[in-house]
């Protein structure tokens, strides 16, 4: 059996609202940017690369404590592959993207669109874990604010 490993992001941006990139991919599902490992990278260094080449977004802040897996097995003309794809959540400052040659199309989408449009099971549950993950970030965030101050020492 052949073994593939890929790392990819749920990419998104926060402006008025939260919304996920999905890609459109030549064969006509639509998934997040993601991209084969290459000897002598490591996982966050083939985020940053695919993300770049995929969409042309160069600065992206990535999520501290979010890391996910899939695995799946697919044939391809020399055998059964198994595809294990390790997933990061990474933030845009930016909506604009120039498509890869890879690619046919993008779509910046909120969380329940997203959802409906994305073509895989895995990448919905991946996307709904990361959305949940920012979600309780942004609400321990904003308890914080309300919480009062410990006092200072004198």
């Amino acid at each position: 059996m052949i073994e593939e490993r890929s790392a990819g992001a749920v990419l998104y941006h926060d402006g008025d609202r939260v919304e996920y990139l999905l890609l459109n991919y030549p064969a006509g599902h639509w998934d997040f940017p993601k991209g084969n490992i290459e000897k002598g990278e490591d996982e966050l260094t083939t985020v940053r690369r695919e993300i770049m080449e995929e969409t042309g977004i160069k600065n992206i802040a990535m999520e501290a404590g979010f890391r996910k897996v899939v695995e799946y097995h697919y044939r391809r003309k020399e055998g059964l592959v198994h595809k294990k794809v390790i997933f990061y959540l990474a933030k845009s400052p930016t909506t604009k993207v120039q498509l890869s040659f890879e690619h046919q199309g993008y779509s910046w989408r909120p969380v329940n669109e997203a959802l409906r449009k994305v073509s895989y099971d895995n990448s919905r549950r991946i996307l709904s874990e990361a959305d949940r993950f920012l979600r309780s970030k942004k609400a321990a965030k904003s308890l914080g604010e309300y919480l009062p101050k410990p006092e200072q020492e004198k």
